[in-house]
This record gives structure tokens, C-alpha cells and sequence, in this order.
């Protein structure tokens, strides 16, 4: 492989402030701080098994809740992946991982099309892990989606504790990622009939 996919943001509001480096061929570097000690748990899960190298800062008004932090990262991914594919040539786009972690079961699935579709099928009754809202998960998930040009379906087969079925689906979102993005050495351009995506 030749040059390294790479993207990087800087996304500064009067909410937040975050600084991401994505390199899609790496080996699972990471170095994140959001200043959420479980969101930094869960993206490092993500590099780990993306095999992405990440580098995440993140400041946020967290007096106020992390719901700007949390979907202000995943907006700065989005942007970010959808920089280091550049025109998408010879990608696999789609990428598929089920995960277990424990009693939890969780399937990933998606589509690197430029169309932004996210379903997220996660039941969860736990509310928050540390100073982390589990219902930003889904606010995370919708800002990749649409930033990064993703069909994105996340469904919770089974499971009942909350900190399992996070870690699962970051996980597995990581692992699919990581099937969508590696290049087919058979497909010369766009690996689509319309040619493009």
C-alpha cells in the first residue's frame, strides 16, 4: 500500500473544542481525551479494533451536559473518514461484525455509499456510565453517519448490561469499519454500477 488514508479536524464552537487525526491503515494507536472517561474507553475500543490509529482532544461544556462533546467527536470522525477515503477507490464499503461481550450480542453493519442512513436498534434502561449519557451513544452513531456518508445499522441482539452492549457495539462498529475501508486489489475504481459513491 502506498500512502497512508488519513484525515484530520478541527472543529471549534462556542461548546466545544476537538482536534482529530484519523489514519485508516494503522495498527490501533491511540492517544484520547474527551475529558469523559468512558467515551475515551469506548473510541479506544473503536481504534483498538478498527485497527485505525486516533488521536482524539476534546473540551467540552460538560457543566452542561456531554451531549455537544460526544456528538461533536462523532461529527469530527465523520469529517475525518470521509477525508482519508478521498474518492472511495477500490474499497470494500461494506463492513459486518457481530460482537459478543459476555450475556451481550451485537451486530454491526455497514455501508460506505455517501448516503447517511443510521438504525440503532439498542434498548437500554441504564442511563449513564460515569458522566457519560448512554443515550449520547446514539447522538455519537448519527453524527458519523452523516458526516462520514454511512448506512449504518447497529441492532442489539441480546444483552442486559449496559457497559457489555456499549463495548460490544463499539467494537463491532470498529471491526466493520475496518472491512469496509480495506482496499480489494480486483476492483480498479468505484466498486459500484453507477461507478461512484
Amino acid at each position: 500500500m502506498g500512502m497512508k488514508r488519513t484525515g484530520q479536524v478541527e472543529r471549534k464552537t462556542a461548546e466545544t473544542d476537538v482536534k482529530l487525526s484519523l489514519v485508516l491503515d494503522g495498527s490501533g494507536r491511540h492517544a484520547i481525551e474527551t475529558e469523559i472517561p468512558f467515551f475515551n474507553h469506548m473510541l479506544t475500543l473503536f481504534a483498538v479494533h478498527s485497527l485505525c490509529d486516533l488521536e482524539v482532544k476534546a473540551g467540552g461544556d460538560l457543566a452542561v451536559d456531554d451531549h455537544h462533546t460526544v456528538e461533536d467527536v462523532g461529527i469530527c470522525l465523520g469529517q475525518a473518514l470521509k477525508e482519508a477515503l478521498a474518492e472511495k477507490k477500490g474499497i470494500n464499503r461494506y463492513g459486518e461484525a457481530t460482537v459478543p461481550m459476555d450475556e451481550a450480542l451485537v451486530r454491526v453493519v455497514l455501508d460506505l455509499s455517501g448516503r447517511s442512513f443510521l438504525v440503532y436498534n439498542v434498548p437500554l434502561t441504564r442511563e449513564r456510565m460515569g458522566n457519560f449519557s448512554v443515550e449520547n451513544a446514539k447522538e455519537f452513531f448519527q453524527a458519523v453517519a452523516n458526516y462520514g456518508g454511512m448506512n449504518l445499522h447497529i441492532d442489539l441482539i441480546r444483552g442486559e448490561n449496559g457497559h457489555h452492549i456499549l463495548e460490544a457495539i463499539f467494537k463491532a462498529f470498529g471491526r466493520a469499519l475496518k472491512n469496509a475501508v480495506t482496499i480489494e486489489a480486483r476492483v480498479e475504481g468505484v466498486w459500484s454500477s453507477k461507478e461512484t459513491l
